[in-house]
């Protein structure tokens, strides 16, 4: 056991002579006899750290945009069961938001929405341009034409709603499929929800703090009504209220988490409840399935409550780590890279496969290339795709990433792997 050192004890009592003081000009005033050297000497004690990211939260993330890019390329429907991402990332979004609200909500949400767009008008611009090289007039467009198709070029700018796209093009650009846009475009209805999520989040959290359970669950029953078909919005305004309902839960899942009001119920309980309700999830998408089987994205009522109880499960065992432990560590800098260019990943990643398909069948043109090794490319081709498009979102990260560093008013960065920060640690530890 360590001990502490005191300080010096002062002469005993009646060893030094008595210490006189000069006569005081106030005979009742209290008399101000001066503090020890060593107690005006002590330090102020030091001021609490601020805690740092929780890079089990980050850990999450990262394979939530691994299973998204996953999913948008090999289409397979258990990925939306074994890992529902975009719950997860609502609800992580959620926790970070209400950590934020510490300050002034207004600037809180400029700040959210500043960090948003940049990006988002960069890959607009190449959208937009690869539509119109496409021959698409919005004015024209059989589904949303005239007036309200121009308006629709507001939302690649302020992501209100979705962005109007048509659902097959007859003259699509260079390497393009027909249906590039709903592919590529279709994704930005995260962005929509997100940023609908942020506008709402004072509210939400005021709500909240006065009637958590309800303010929880209201989003369920929510989409127990617009989600089931029981009441239909139509048009993307349905679209928007119905992807509000279905991850709302998560989102404040992400306030609990934060408040500490999750980390309140017990373990037992709380994985308990959270079964039951996946479990009701998996039996609604059993009476429910679609052409896509059973993808849960499809099937608005059991993707949020599977996603809930998934959450509640993934929340209640964080571990708030400040470092990576053990063989985790070793992807300490891919993960910072991800969480650094969350955003660029999610809206390039898509095109991006696209990308990978003109340059794959350049292979069949080798001259080494026979029967045999074509019939074996055929049988692989998915999972060269899913390697090539790494090295290309890369260089999405290294040409288009730096947007992001400056909608958030940081000086621009190439690679924003913690690297360059881990090495000034270590040079100041040595």
């Amino acid at each position: 056991m360590s001990s502490f050192p005191h300080p010096e004890p002062t002469a005993r009592l009646g060893a030094a002579p008595r210490q006189t003081y000069p006569t005081h000009p106030f005979p009742y005033a209290p008399r101000q006899i001066p503090k020890p050297a060593q107690e005006e000497a002590a330090p102020a004690p030091a001021a609490p750290k601020k805690p740092g990211r929780d890079r089990y939260l980050d850990l999450l993330r990262s394979i939530a945009l691994v299973r998204v890019v996953a999913y948008h390329l090999f289409g397979w429907a258990w990925l939306s069961v074994l890992f529902p991402s975009m719950g997860v990332m609502f609800a992580l979004a959620g926790s970070l938001m209400a950590r934020s609200l510490g300050r002034p909500a207004l600037g809180v949400i400029r700040g959210r929405i500043r960090r948003l767009l940049p990006p988002l008008w960069a890959f607009s611009a190449l959208a937009l341009s690869l539509l119109y090289i496409g021959g698409w007039n919005p004015g024209k467009d059989p589904d949303s034409g005239g007036l309200w198709g121009w308006l629709g070029i507001v939302d690649y700018v302020v992501p209100i709603s979705a962005p109007a796209f048509p659902f097959e093009m007859a003259n699509p650009p260079g390497f393009l499929e027909s249906t590039w846009a709903e592919q590529g475009i279709g994704p930005l209805w995260y962005l929509r929800a997100y940023l609908w999520f942020v506008i709402a989040s004072p509210l939400l959290l005021w709500a909240f703090r006065k009637v958590p359970w309800a303010t929880l669950l209201a989003p369920l029953a929510l989409t127990a009504v617009v989600g089931t078909g029981l009441v239909t919005i139509p048009g993307r305004t349905g679209e928007t209220v119905t992807d509000f309902a279905v991850y709302g839960s998560c989102w404040v899942l992400g306030f609990a988490h934060h408040e500490g009001v999750l980390a309140k119920v017990p373990r037992y309980l709380a994985v308990s409840g959270a079964t039951l309700v996946m479990a009701f999830g998996l039996w609604w998408a059993s009476g429910h399935l679609t052409d896509e089987g059973w993808d849960l994205n499809e099937i608005p009522l059991a993707q949020a409550t599977w996603s809930f109880g998934f959450v509640v499960i993934l929340l209640q065992y964080s571990p708030s780590w400040q470092q990576l432990p053990g063989r985790l560590a070793r992807w300490d800098r891919p993960i910072t890279l991800a969480n650094n260019r969350a955003v660029t990943i999610y809206l390039w990643h898509n095109l991006l496969i696209m990308a990978t398909f003109p340059l794959i069948d350049l292979l069949y043109s080798l001259p080494f290339m026979n029967d045999r090794l074509s019939s074996a490319l055929d049988t692989t081709y998915m999972f060269w795709s899913f390697v090539l498009v790494w090295p290309l979102i890369a260089l999405a990260i290294v040409s288009m990433g730096w947007i992001e560093d400056l909608a958030a008013k940081r000086p621009p960065r190439l690679w924003p792997d913690g690297g360059r920060k881990n090495r000034k640690k270590k040079q100041k530890r040595h």
